[in-house]
């Protein structure tokens, strides 16, 4: 578990009413993400149901103490990231952005781009486990775990444009995960979309019923760790790295992975162990 972060200033006027930001990792009574590990497995869960799991700046921070954290970690191998309640996510904390401090805006969409690119920079596999309602940067973090299981009865949203703040973040990863126009009806709309939908289009890699979300997704994050680590990392890397690249630009990059892969100690024994017939024996270097 993050430890707990400091404390940031905040001030009122009679002039102006802003509000009061908290970089700490807990409530009251308890953390605003949970943090377990077991068989090189950490799940992050979100845990502020009475505020649908919003992601307020404290609950980027702690986001981002934990995913700091995920890269310093020699065992782990993959990340799952959850929430406690019914709502997986509801976006930004809308009190925040009702504040008249332009600087509190723009660190909290800093924070929450930080947060979306870390995900996709961490060099394991990251999995969101969603069992009920995605919406807005909520459904942005969706969009940027490199997997996402879930519940049947999820539903996933871009609702901003109604309320007057277009979900242009959002965007940026929706539009990278889904189809181009079905992205835009989401956004200039704000029409909800169903697990299936989102399974059709590829916002989520898996649905299945409510009662089996967390062993589905244990199961999937359990069968990711019986691959190497390096070339996990390795190719989750190259992925991204050549999905911003043309065609024959992507192929003379993912060429030079291949070798490098074939290099690696993991890349020879995976190679042995199939011809000889026998389970790999990984080093994870």
């Amino acid at each position: 578990m993050a430890s707990l972060c400091r404390i940031l200033s905040t001030q009122t006027s009679r002039l102006g009413r802003q509000l009061i930001f908290q970089r700490s990792c807990s409530t009251v009574s308890e953390p605003l993400v949970l943090s377990q590990q077991q068989d090189g497995i950490r799940t992050l869960t979100l845990n502020n149901p009475q505020k649908r799991n919003a992601l307020s700046l404290p609950m980027l921070n702690c986001l981002h103490d934990e995913l700091t954290a995920c890269q310093d970690s020699d065992d782990l191998r993959v990340v799952i990231i959850s929430a406690s309640g019914h709502v997986f996510c509801s976006g930004h904390d809308l009190k925040e952005l009702m504040s008249v401090s332009n600087e509190q805006h723009v660190e909290i969409f800093r924070t929450c781009s930080k947060v979306m690119m870390m995900i996709q920079d961490l060099n394991v596999p990251v999995i969101a486990q969603v069992a009920g309602l995605a919406t807005a940067a909520g459904c942005q973090l969706v969009a940027s775990c490199d997997l996402a299981v879930a519940s049947d009865q999820a539903k996933f949203a871009v609702p901003g444009v109604s309320i007057g703040l277009f979900c242009s973040t959002p965007g940026v990863a929706l539009g990278r995960a889904i189809p181009k126009k079905i992205a835009m009806d989401m956004l200039f709309t704000g029409n909800p979309i169903s697990a299936s939908v989102a399974l059709k289009y590829g916002l989520v890699s898996k649905i299945v019923s409510p009662d089996i979300l967390e062993e589905e997704t244990t199961n999937l994050a359990k069968r990711i760790c019986e691959s190497s680590r390096s070339v996990i990392s390795l190719g989750k890397a190259a992925f991204y790295q050549q999905m911003q690249l043309d065609r024959n630009a992507a192929y003379d990059y993912t060429e030079k992975i291949m070798v490098s892969n074939l290099s690696k100690e993991d890349g020879q024994e995976g190679i042995c162990a199939f011809l000889q017939k026998r389970r790999p024996q990984w080093t994870h270097n």
